[in-house]
């Protein structure tokens, strides 16, 4: 199993999270590209980091929204959309070259990752993107996305996610981050829940009934009250039950 984070999603002098203490916990590191946070200094650290800790980095891309932090869909062309996502992979390509690794995976953040889930075309719009980029690279998302399916069909490796701390529809979409209860901050209960993702056992949807989902990765995320302990909690949890961390993408 691989636990995944969003990283590097400070801007200037405004810091989100602790990236450092949370790449001694995660197998892979979703990197900010500059797009919905994130900078050029910040970059060059966290590639740094992630390259010596053996972490694998992802490049996290998002619609060009700093003020929103990529959490409002926009309504871009595709082909500026693939021209965006393929800017933002070369660019953490270089921080990563620099630090001695190189970018493994591609994750869309925050609204993109949710419209992507139903909009056929900007999913095939991202989907150019990594093809044109390296069809060698693997992309992660939600189960039953457009994004993935669009993605198999291109050729290129999907990799199932599931998040650790928010609440899920009985479809198995997530709920929206603007109804209460979406986004979980009990560390024990996050770490269950994690449990029983990772060894094929359901969890509790938000209208209480059970949900069985089969990821490849849990994201862990870094922005919310407490991340790194919930972190820990989840990887002592997982690694207590028998479960192998590592990361998905070599």
């Amino acid at each position: 199993m691989d636990l995944n984070s969003d990283l590097g999603e400070g801007f200037g002098q405004w810091r989100l999270g602790d990236d450092e203490a949370l790449l001694d916990v995660v197998t892979s590191a979703n990197v900010a590209c500059g797009f919905h946070a994130s900078d050029p200094s910040i970059m060059y650290r966290v590639c740094a980091r992630a390259a010596e800790t053996g972490v694998a980095i992802g490049a996290q891309v998002g619609y060009r929204d700093l003020a929103g932090f990529g959490r409002r869909f926009i309504d871009v062309e595709p082909d500026e959309l693939t021209a965006d996502v393929l800017y933002q992979i070369g660019a953490l390509e270089a921080f990563a070259k620099v630090a001695g690794s190189r970018v493994r995976y591609v994750k869309p953040h925050g609204a993109l990752y949710n419209t992507i889930v139903t909009h056929e075309e900007q999913a095939a719009a991202v989907v150019r993107a990594v093809v044109e980029y390296d069809r060698e690279l693997p992309v992660l998302g939600l189960p039953g996305s457009a994004w993935l399916r669009l993605a198999d069909e291109a050729g290129l490796t999907t990799v199932a996610e599931a998040f650790a701390d928010r609440e899920y529809t009985p479809e198995g979409t997530l709920v929206s981050r603007r109804l209460p209860g979406a986004v979980l901050h009990d560390p024990g209960e996050i770490a269950r829940r994690c449990v029983a993702m990772a060894t094929g056992e359901p969890v509790t949807d938000v209208e209480g009934g059970l949900l069985r989902l089969a990821p490849d990765s849990i994201c862990v995320h870094g922005d919310t009250p407490g991340a790194v302990a919930i972190a820990r909690q989840v990887r002592e949890a997982l690694t207590a039950a028998g479960v192998s961390l590592a990361p998905f993408a070599a």
